[in-house]
């Protein structure tokens, strides 16, 4: 499909990584533009389709704007391991962009729309909007965060915790881009995801 501009009568603010940015630091009026027009190219991806393939290049990020999707890697024997799930206003090609060739697969569960960044239109966000620049590069670091708690989960927590962990993990997550309220939010999972996630 075609990439398509987002629609010119959304309100600033309207985009999920937009939304969870603005939690972290006041963003300015130029910085809110910005962040709009690196998110202005849009392409639809469908359910159960890959967004990135493991082994493949990529020379920047992706968005996800719209859906759901899961960052896995499948092991030899067909067996997969679900990494994290990702959710709208999530960054997709992390941390595979550093690499010569992508690390992990990204499916869509869900009729997804994404878009795409180029890397180094990110990088030079630091010399003409470090703070920006700064922000984004600090929601790696709490995915990064996100990844040595999962690994925590398979590691030591017990089947209960890690099932109340990754719950509250996700509906945290949803709080923040507005997909959930304060105690509920509708489960994108089936129970065998939330196994291949959880081991």
């Amino acid at each position: 499909m075609v990439p398509q501009p987002l629609n010119e009568g959304q309100p600033a603010l309207a985009t999920p990584l937009t939304r969870k940015l603005a939690q972290v630091v006041a963003l300015s009026a130029d910085e809110v533009t910005v962040l709009r027009d690196l998110q202005s190219t849009i392409r639809s991806v469908g359910r159960n389709r890959e967004i990135i393939s493991e082994g493949r290049k990529y020379d920047g990020l992706l968005v996800l704007i719209e859906g759901v999707s899961i960052r896995y890697r499948a092991l030899h024997d067909g067996r997969r391991q679900v990494l994290n799930i990702t959710l709208p206003g999530d960054f997709i090609g992390f941390p595979g962009c550093f690499f010569e060739n992508a690390l992990y697969s990204i499916t869509a569960l869900t009729d997804c729309v994404v878009s795409s960044i180029p890397f180094v239109q990110l990088l030079s966000f630091f010399a003409t909007y470090p703070r920006l620049a700064a922000t984004i590069f600090w929601s790696f670091s709490c995915e990064a965060a996100m990844y040595a708690e999962h690994l925590i989960d398979v590691g030591r927590r017990s089947a209960l915790e890690r099932i109340a962990h990754f719950l509250l993990e996700l509906l945290t997550r949803l709080q923040v881009i507005g997909l959930a309220n304060e105690r509920s939010y509708q489960m994108p999972l089936t129970q065998e995801l939330v196994g291949d996630a959880l081991g």
